[in-house]
Formats: structure tokens, C-alpha cells, sequence
């Protein structure tokens, strides 16, 4: 029996429920696997209708969701409707965002689901809530873990042009600096080939290691880490048969024929790796969780409370992300 992906429903304020009825109006053009959104119908209801939308929508348990995702957008209800308007969330909007993260999370955890998608959330809001997660690529981890054994989240940006990792996530760069060490290099790196191979279908990845300095440090003269923390790690994953490279330059991993050369580039910092993807490919990007016992993806773009309700928001993303987290969940089998 085919099992549907648990789609999050985000910042209620923001353009996850906009992109989300935007992708099932879609989903026979899109080839969509089937979805549903957790979160609450009415506010669904009132948020197609004020974008001019009369669709039908059907209250379902996750069970039900694949028999009526033709007919209708399959939601299940977790919370009371918000109260937050577009591009204005108030104290309603963090408790149903926060919940349905870890619904998704349970739901896929106990089978009723095979991947969780979610629709972008807005951390400040959430912080003011009491959330104490950089983003939701932590929250993640810590709602896998079991007996303390907490995973290693890994953020990787997919997309057709290009997949890029960020060793250190959402630190601020001085900081990412201070935490990177080859160890953490190395275990990403682990994870990354391993998820590549068992959810991507890639038999032998190549990864381009890319140095923390311009030109990878020059030779020392631009800064010492590249020699001593990342040359180390990529002497590391070679020896355990893993076809790495670097630590290369930068400036020069992302042009066209260098991105021929290898699956994924494992880049030291945030914006090393994401300024090249969103630039590549802003509409097509999807951020995905690895290391994770669950598949998880999202698209690749925050809440844009700008045009949130407007009708204006483009769901290339999410249908991105959900099309991704069924192919990764038929991969994995």
C-alpha cells in the first residue's frame, strides 16, 4: 500500500499555505506523489478562498490521505485555526507550526508516512515562542533521538544543477570557524556518501572538498586551517575509499565544468555553500535532512511574508521537495 508524505504546514502567516495548495492544484501536471498537510482545514479553507481558490479539501488521518489526494487536499487537523494573517503571525502561529514538525516526525516514525516535507518556518517567531533550536535541521535531530544517541544532521541543497553540504550550519562565521575540526569533515562527509548511495542511488559519489580560505589558503599564506584541518580529512575519507578532493578553491567549484566533475561539493561554512545553489538554482533547490533515521526535505527558500497571501508565491520548491522525497523513499525501499 502506498504511503503518503506528511507535509508540514510552516509559518501559518507565511507562504506554506499558499505554495501548498499551489502544488495540489498542480499535482497531475507535476506528477505529485500523493500528501497531506498537517495543520487545520479551515484555516486552509479561508486561505484559498482569499486567494480567489475554491478547492475542495477533505479532513483525513493520515490513513486516508492517498484515496483522497485526487479529489481533494488531504489535511489533518492538529490544532485550532490560527489567528495569524498574511504576512502578519502572531502568538497562534508558532504552537501549530512546532506541531506539526513533531506530528510529521510521529507519523513518519510509526509508518503512516514515508517521508516528512516541510513548508519553511519563520525562527523568530518561533524563537519568541520559546523554541530554542537554531533551525529545523536541529529540531530534527533531536526528535530522532533515542536513548540519548542523537544524530549528526547533515544539510544538504539539492538540485538538478547542483547538491552542495555545509559542514557548519547556522552559526554565525566566527563561529564556524572555531567549530570546524577534521572530525566533523570526516563525519559529514561519512554520512553524506552513505545517504547518497542508499537514498539517491549514487553507487560511488564524488565529493569536491572545498577550502575555508581564498584559493584554499595558498599554500599557508592565506590562512593555516586548510593545511592543517581540511587536507587531513580528505586524506582521511580516501583512505576509507571514498573519492574526495580538495581542499580546492572556491571561486572555481562552481562554474559549469567543474560541477561535472563531482556529485556533491562538501563546503565549510553556510553561505560558501548556499550563495552558489540559490544562484543556480533558487526555484528548483531543495534543502534536505541527512543522517536522519526518516527522509526529510523542504524547499529551499524561508517564509517571504512580502507576498505571503498574494498569490504570487511560486511552489517550484515544494513540488521539488516533495517529487525528491519520494524518489529518496522508493530508493531506500
Amino acid at each position: 500500500m502506498q504511503r503518503p508524505l506528511a507535509l508540514t504546514i510552516g509559518e501559518p502567516a507565511g507562504i506554506g499555505p499558499d505554495i501548498t495548495i499551489a502544488a495540489w492544484q498542480r499535482r497531475e501536471e507535476s506528477q505529485l506523489p500523493p500528501f497531506y498537510l498537517l495543520g487545520n482545514a479551515e484555516f486552509v479553507r479561508q486561505r484559498a478562498r482569499s486567494l480567489g481558490f475554491n478547492i475542495a479539501i477533505a479532513e483525513v488521518e493520515p490513513e486516508d490521505a492517498v484515496d483522497a489526494f485526487a479529489r481533494a487536499l488531504p489535511v489533518v487537523n492538529i490544532g485550532e485555526p490560527p489567528t495569524a494573517r498574511p504576512g502578519r503571525p502572531d502568538a497562534t502561529s508558532a504552537p501549530l507550526a512546532i506541531m506539526a514538525i513533531r506530528r510529521a516526525v510521529t507519523d513518519v516514525t510509526q509508518g503512516l508516512a514515508a517521508a516528512v516535507v516541510t513548508n519553511p518556518i519563520a525562527k523568530s517567531v518561533l524563537y519568541d515562542a520559546g523554541f530554542d533550536h537554531p533551525g529545523h535541521t536541529e529540531f530534527l535531530a533531536e526528535l530522532a533521538t533515542r536513548d540519548g544517541d542523537a544524530p549528526l544532521p547533515v544539510m544538504l541543497l539539492w538540485s538538478p544543477t547542483l547538491a552542495v553540504v555545509p559542514v557548519t550550519i547556522h552559526v554565525p562565521l566566527r563561529d564556524a570557524i572555531k567549530q570546524l575540526t577534521s572530525e566533523l569533515i570526516v563525519n559529514t562527509s561519512r554520512i553524506l556518501v552513505a545517504d547518497l548511495i542508499t537514498r539517491f542511488g549514487i553507487t560511488r559519489p564524488r565529493l569536491a572538498i572545498a577550502g575555508l580560505n581564498p584559493h584554499a589558503g595558498e599554500g599557508g599564506s592565506l590562512g593555516h586551517e586548510d593545511q592543517a584541518i581540511v587536507a587531513p580529512a580528505v586524506t582521511t575519507l580516501r583512505a576509507e575509499g571514498i573519492d574526495a578532493r580538495g581542499p580546492l578553491p572556491a571561486d572555481t567549484m562552481f562554474h559549469a565544468a567543474a560541477r561535472q566533475t563531482y556529485d556533491c561539493a562538501v563546503c565549510m561554512y553556510h553561505d560558501q555553500a548556499l550563495i552558489p545553489i540559490k544562484t543556480l538554482a533558487f526555484d528548483e533547490g531543495v534543502n534536505v535532512t541527512l543522517g536522519l533515521p526518516f527522509i526529510r526535505t523542504s524547499p529551499d527558500h524561508g517564509t517571504a511574508f512580502d507576498i505571503a497571501g498574494t498569490g504570487r508565491a511560486n511552489p517550484s520548491s515544494l513540488i521539488a521537495a516533495l517529487r525528491l522525497a519520494a524518489r529518496m523513499a522508493a530508493a531506500q525501499g
